[in-house]
């Protein structure tokens, strides 16, 4: 078995052009439906904010493998200086089980999530062909920052500005910065509260772990909302846009989310919505017109951390890297 732990992941790099076109081909295998993924199980105990989940999939195509990614996720770790989430994935084989390989992944865990982020605004763009954004990032933890370097390294000529909101006054020097482009770091800017930015920007990702929803504003015409932490946006705030896009309704509409919310309170179904494979691979995102409000809700599919555990152990074995364990 191959083991790979953060230093190793690290040494691979985040390739992010790599990293969304791994998971658009896991999207065209979940479209085919050559997969497998049954509804994860949150496991709890004691403080109801923790979670421990168990995300199980199959991931057929090009990939052919199976596995489960196992992530803890405690809220309440950030006060003690700790890491909100830690996660492990196990891959097997698809035609015999085997186990052959176990990363250590928070930091693939994370990049999954903006990998997917990315392909939504790769689509979003191919259908605004000429968009330029007011990019806008509330919460600027691990999640944020991998947002902030990908949307900078993939989409840098379409962004006019860049506006950071975090109640825990970022810094934008971080080393894990250092990717991005020098000028577009001289163009972003702190905000002094999330209304501020929510106001500056049209293109606003949230990745905060708020424990209350905050949001309480209706977009502006044409924005686009990356709903990413799925916990920030009031009925009132996203109760009249019609464009929504999930990545799939069965996870997304449960566990408080937003989705949940619009659910119960505005009688939101999953006819009403579109989902992140009627984009890739029907163009869904050409029949809203450009001044609709557009909210993406992800609530995180086994499948894309498969498949991104499958490059990043293929990545590895490409450069010797990682430990063989017996």
């Amino acid at each position: 078995m191959l083991y790979l732990g953060d230093e190793h992941i690290r040494s691979i790099g985040l390739h992010w052009e790599q990293l969304v076109d791994c998971v658009e081909d896991a999207v065209q295998v979940v479209d085919s439906g050559d997969y497998a993924q049954p509804l994860k199980p949150y496991l709890r105990y004691k403080n109801p904010q923790n979670r421990i989940i168990a995300m199980p999939a199959y991931v057929g195509g090009p990939v052919q493998t199976a596995g489960m990614k196992w992530i803890a996720s405690f809220p309440g770790n950030i006060d003690e200086g700790l890491p909100r989430a830690h996660s492990i994935t196990l891959l097997n084989k698809a035609d015999t089980g085997l186990p052959y390989a176990m990363l250590n992944t928070p930091l693939p865990s994370a990049a999954r999530t903006a990998a997917v982020s990315g392909l939504l605004i790769r689509h979003y763009l191919k259908a605004n062909a000429a968009r330029r954004f007011r990019l806008g990032i509330i919460g600027f933890g691990p999640v944020g920052r991998l947002h902030y370097d990908m949307c900078c390294q993939l989409f840098g000529s379409r962004l006019d500005a860049v506006y950071v909101y975090d109640i825990r006054s970022p810094a934008l020097d971080s080393p894990d910065l250092s990717s991005v482009p020098k000028e577009l770091r001289s163009r972003t800017k702190l905000s002094g509260s999330w209304q501020q930015l929510y106001s500056e920007c049209d293109l606003i990702i949230t990745c905060t772990v708020s424990s209350q929803r905050y949001i309480d504003q209706p977009p502006a015409p044409g924005s686009l909302l990356l709903d990413v932490s799925l916990r920030d946006y009031s009925s009132a705030a996203i109760g009249g846009i019609e464009a929504i896009i999930v990545d799939d309704w069965e996870e997304v509409c449960r566990e408080n989310t937003d989705i949940e919310l619009l659910h119960r309170e505005c009688g939101l179904t999953k006819a009403d919505t579109r989902s992140l494979a009627d984009v890739v691979c029907r163009s869904a995102l050409t029949a809203f017109r450009p001044e609709d409000p557009v909210l993406f809700c992800p609530m995180g599919m086994a499948v894309f951390d498969i498949a991104a555990a499958h490059y990043f152990v293929m990545r590895a074995e490409a450069l010797g890297i990682g430990i063989r364990v017996k």
